[in-house]
């Protein structure tokens, strides 16, 4: 787009020099300089601004894309607390925010115990079990404490909620694990801002771009709870867990 708005200054340059000189009397000159004076500061305004437009929407974008993750960093959480705790994923968005308020972690503790066994024949051996003792609990939503789960549901800069979708895959033959997804197309989070950045935006291939169409945590095609954005989207949560 810049390219061609440069090209097409060039060429209206041109010709209206070539019109100065052949048809336009000396004493009208200083009106076209003028006027010429005022296409240019034109042309370099929509220059800067052709230049300015995509560097504008990277920021902006990273802005709306952070808060859309940070719902999704609190869905993912939930829904692992969800299976440790049930032994399954859920669709449901209000029951998992009911399950954050009210559902409680074991607390476990393993130790290994003498046991002897009859191994036939008159003989013994002596070998160590181990068991797993509940020796407390603790509150699932002790593990949300600062984090806005409450309005995790909710798409940020929108007025849609995300959808939960959960699945079976099979891992190797006959082992099956039960699986999540979330996502939200990128349309959505970027409405009102330029087209055809958009449309680029929604052709990122990976990099330091969030990659395909959609912005996504889980996976209903694999054993994932892994997100589809880059590292740097994640380096706040580092930080805090140093």
């Amino acid at each position: 787009m810049t390219f061609l708005i440069i090209i097409a200054g060039i060429i209206v340059t041109a010709l209206l020099a070539y019109a100065i000189v052949n048809y336009i009397p000396r004493k009208l000159h200083w009106i076209v300089s003028l006027v010429l004076i005022a296409l240019a500061a034109l042309l370099v305004y929509k220059i800067n601004f052709e230049i300015r437009k995509p560097i504008k929407f990277n920021k902006e974008k990273k802005v709306k894309y952070a808060k859309v993750i940070n719902n999704l960093k609190i869905i993912r959480d939930a829904e692992v607390a969800h299976k440790k705790v049930t032994g399954a994923y859920t669709s449901n968005g209000d029951n998992l925010i009911k399950f954050i308020d009210t559902a409680k972690f074991a607390l476990t503790q393993t130790r290994n115990v003498p046991k002897t066994i009859d191994v036939g024949g008159g003989i013994t051996k002596e070998i160590e079990e181990r068991v797993i003792d509940t020796i407390g609990y603790e509150e699932v939503r002790a593990q949300f404490v600062g984090r806005d789960y409450k309005n995790m549901m909710q798409i940020p800069g929108t007025d849609q909620k995300f959808k939960i979708e959960v699945g079976v895959v099979e891992k190797i033959a006959g082992l099956k694990a039960p699986v999540f997804e979330v996502k939200v197309d990128k349309a959505l989070i970027l409405k009102g801002m330029d087209h055809n950045l958009v449309k680029q935006e929604k052709e990122a291939i990976g990099g330091e771009e969030i990659r395909g169409e959609y912005v996504r945590i889980g996976s209903l095609g694999e054993v994932s709870e892994d997100g589809n954005w880059p590292p740097s989207y994640d380096k706040g949560d580092k930080k805090d867990n140093e």
